[in-house]
């Protein structure tokens, strides 16, 4: 009886942290979902915004072909690779930031009734895409805790369950942007 009530128990912690363990990498994979839905979006904007700014800045056809280049990039990304996701967001954010620093120097261009739509668009986009990075982001922090923790990384490592990466911001994304004519 001593022995068989000791399996019951261990049996149930086992089952407690393996569904633990599902319920946190389920959680990532929705944080990720809600993202890459942002990142939908803020990737049909893209197009319209740089069609505006063509027409006001057509010799910056370079930092609006990068920009360009960064969405098809980003489309290109396998549905799974959250990782290769995350390395070409950052590289489309880089572009943009190009973009609007472009605006600067184009007066007209910053009084255009479309190109200040795109802009409120893009910046509500843009929120929406913070917040998806900070949950995303907890959701990480919670899984890689109880797949690094004892003891169910005893019950990770056995039925594969791994970390997942942070969303994190690149150095070069926090320089400030300067555009040179």
């Amino acid at each position: 009886m001593i022995l068989l009530g000791i399996a019951l128990v261990f049996g149930l912690l086992l089952m407690v942290l393996y569904n633990g363990l599902v319920r946190a990498k389920n959680a990532v994979m929705d944080a990720w979902s809600n993202t890459d839905v942002a990142l939908k979006k803020r990737y049909d904007l893209i197009p319209n915004l740089v069609n505006v700014v063509k027409g006001y800045a057509a010799h910056e056809s370079g930092t609006l072909e990068k920009v360009i280049a960064a969405r098809n990039a980003a489309l290109q990304v396998p549905k799974g690779d959250i990782n290769g996701q995350i390395a070409a967001d950052t590289a489309l954010t880089a572009s943009l930031r190009q973009v609007f620093a472009l605006a600067e120097s184009y007066p007209d261009l910053k009084a255009n009734t479309n190109f200040l739509q795109l802009q409120d668009s893009l910046n509500e986009i843009e929120q929406n895409l913070e917040n998806a990075r900070r949950y995303y982001n907890a959701t990480v922090r919670e899984n890689n805790n109880k797949v690094e923790g004892f003891p169910s990384m005893l019950i990770a490592k056995q039925f594969g369950f791994s970390t997942f990466d942070y969303y994190e911001v690149d150095e070069e994304s926090k320089k400030p942007v300067s555009v040179q004519f």
